[in-house]
């Protein structure tokens, strides 16, 4: 990182001759060369600020192209990922404890999968900010991967457990990388696209259930009862593990084969290293034939970034410069503060209404009368209606009267609206009719969650900020695990509970102080 003295340039006059500098150059999608960066106003350091609004203009002069498709297809696996690890341990926990005798936490594996993630989230998320986008992005799905098919052979309970942590630890690091590199290349026009990602999280849920409909159904794989359950015939939940791991390690190579992801250059903005800036967006606009007027000589002009990292970048400092950056400003410390809050919120209100849901019908004398190999349908069903929801927020998302606010706002209300809807269920088509509609509105609100968190968040400091916000979401999912086995299933405050977070959740998205619609990623 440059050390020099910034030129004594006046921020204002500086701004003018670099916006009138591109004036005459046209974005190569149709997109414009001068929206205004989400930011800009807000950063404390005027030479970041000055060379984030040159390297958008890069990235819109040179717009969408192949490589960005291939990135909406690798980074959206590791979407799908982490919702088949998520949706994986909670299908196989009751064979694999069933089979080890019901000795042991029953909900281990759910508390086991949520602490992997929360470390996981904050190791990778810090460390990518620090060492960048890049070896965090290809080394986490191999962990991930491996650890699930070493699950798949494990003896007993705890060992099970062990390895479901390491699964999450590497699926849990993985989505934060996803997000964040694939809007460090996104042209400004094209933004809304990092909402259309977030239908890859509903592909990798109805993965899962068709997996689980494959092997958890066929009696010779299954056992009926602890008496009875060896491992030579409860084998289902073991190719579930094995099945997905080997899904997940053919994704691994996929990313390293066929990408070969450049690091991106906002985090080479943050490191000083304006050369390689430079170096990455002429190869992609030789590569692709596009034009790109971005040189060393203008981004030096800026002066010296000084913000990004401290002195020693492998050093606590170097932790707490992230997290002081994440803080910068009254505005950007509440917007910080309420994308976290809306994380643990939603990691709250979401597994606790289907631990408790089950429960709270049969109390109310639901009948739903259906069979594992329904079970298991309905779960694909639903898991395949919820794909669509992120593909109509990335509609939602990109309207002037709505942006990435309302429709948060929209999904979090739909969603309370039919979950409390769902307290009347009383048959097993009602229950698989709801169950679609509910999963389809959440993942209105949390594809838009997912994608408006690194938009709003300050470059330098986007992987913390990004990891600590799912890390909030994680320790939500923990504390879910434990009132469910302590409190009282069968009262319906839990279910009124959740709905009303999830109206707090909207009322809350209105608040967030910045609005990325018709504005760029700083």
């Amino acid at each position: 990182m440059k050390t020099a003295e910034s030129p004594k340039l006046d921020p204002a006059r500086k701004e003018i001759e670099l916006r009138e500098d591109t004036s005459d150059l046209p974005a190569a999608d149709g997109g414009s060369l001068h929206g205004e960066d989400i930011l800009a106003l807000q950063d404390l350091d005027p030479a970041m600020n000055r060379k984030m609004h040159l390297v958008n203009d890069a990235i819109d002069e040179i717009g969408w192209t192949p490589y960005h498709t291939k990135l909406f297809f690798l980074n959206g696996f590791g979407y799908a990922v982490d919702s088949l690890v998520l949706l994986t341990q909670s299908v196989i926990a009751g064979s694999a404890y069933r089979e080890f005798g019901k000795v042991g936490y029953e909900r281990a594996l759910t508390i086991a999968v949520y602490t992997g993630m929360l470390t996981g989230a904050l190791f990778w998320g810090v460390s990518a900010d620090i060492v960048g986008r890049r070896y965090a992005f290809n080394i986490s799905l191999f962990i991930c991967s491996i650890s699930a098919i070493i699950a798949g052979g494990m003896p007993n309970w705890a060992s099970l457990g062990f390895w479901i942590a390491c699964v999450g630890f590497g699926g849990g690091g993985n989505l934060i990388l996803d997000t964040t590199v694939f809007l460090e290349y996104l042209p400004s026009s094209k933004q809304w696209v990092l909402t259309l990602l977030a239908a890859w999280w509903g592909f990798g849920q109805a993965i899962t259930g068709f997996i689980a409909w494959g092997f958890l159904v066929p009696e010779r794989w299954n056992c009926a009862s602890v008496e009875s359950c060896t491992k030579d015939n409860n084998m289902g939940w073991r190719y579930v593990l094995f099945t997905s791991g080997a899904l997940v390690f053919v994704m691994s190579i996929l990313r390293i084969t066929i990408i070969r992801l450049m690091e991106t250059p906002k985090y080479l903005l943050g490191l000083g290293d304006d050369a390689k800036v430079v170096e990455t967006f002429q190869f992609l606009a030789t590569k692709y034939n596009r034009p790109c007027t971005l040189t060393v000589e203008k981004l030096d002009a800026c002066g010296v970034v000084t913000s990004a990292h401290s002195k020693n970048r492998f050093s606590l400092g170097e932790t707490l410069v992230h997290l002081r950056g994440l803080f910068a400003t009254p505005k950007i410390s509440l917007s910080t503060g309420l994308i976290w809050l809306s994380w643990a919120m939603v990691g709250l209100a979401y597994p606790l209404f289907y631990v408790f849901l089950p429960s709270y019908l049969a109390s109310r004398g639901a009948n739903l009368n259906v069979s594992t190999f329904d079970s298991w349908r309905n779960y694909a069903l639903t898991n395949v209606v919820s794909i669509f929801g992120p593909v109509l927020a990335g509609w939602m998302c990109n309207q002037p009267l709505l942006g990435r606010k309302y429709t948060m706002l929209t999904g979090a209300l739909l969603t309370a609206a039919f979950f409390f809807a769902y307290t009347s269920v009383r048959t097993g088509a009602q229950d698989v009719g709801f169950s679609c509609v509910i999963g389809f509105c959440l993942n209105i609100y949390y594809g838009t969650l997912y994608a408006y968190t690194p938009e709003v968040l300050p470059s330098a400091h986007r992987a913390t900020g990004n990891g600590v916000a799912v890390a909030c979401n994680r320790v939500m999912g923990i504390l879910s695990a434990v009132i469910a086995t302590v409190s009282d299933t069968s009262t319906s405050a839990p279910i009124y509970i959740c709905g009303a977070l999830l109206v707090a959740m909207g009322v809350v998205s209105i608040l967030f102080p910045f609005e990325p619609y018709g504005r760029r990623s700083s």
